[in-house]
């Protein structure tokens, strides 16, 4: 299987719940190699991965996976999109058609996935 090339990755809505769908995400994309900013409402860890609740800049950003809920993600919309990300995933839970579409118009593109089964796949 070939490698693929490692993606910048930033969670948002990280959990240090071992019950969450973004702990198991922000594990997963570790063990892939993928270098991980995990942003959520409380700091903890993930492995080895510090969560924050700050809005860092990062550049050279790849993707953006989503683990909050529409009402949630609102107040993320700017630092979203300074991040000048790839692609915004949109896990089960997380869709958001209008977040979608201003993505769609900065040539960013929306994908509604599973970012665990992008990765158990191979397609992350």
């Amino acid at each position: 299987m070939m490698e693929s090339t490692k993606k910048k990755t930033v969670v948002l809505g990280a959990s240090d719940n071992p019950a969450r769908y973004s702990y198991l995400a922000v594990g997963r994309l570790a063990e892939h190699g993928h270098p991980i900013v995990a942003i959520g409402k409380r700091q903890g860890k993930v492995g080895n991965v510090e969560i924050t609740g700050e809005h860092p800049l990062i550049n050279g950003v790849d993707t953006v996976t989503m683990y909050l809920n529409k009402q949630n993600q609102k107040q993320y919309y700017d630092y979203i999109f300074s991040l000048h990300p790839k692609r915004i995933i949109f896990n089960p839970g997380a869709e958001n058609e209008e977040l979608a579409e201003m993505a769609s118009s900065k040539g960013i593109k929306p994908l509604e996935a599973c970012t665990l089964v992008l990765l158990s796949t191979g397609q992350y």
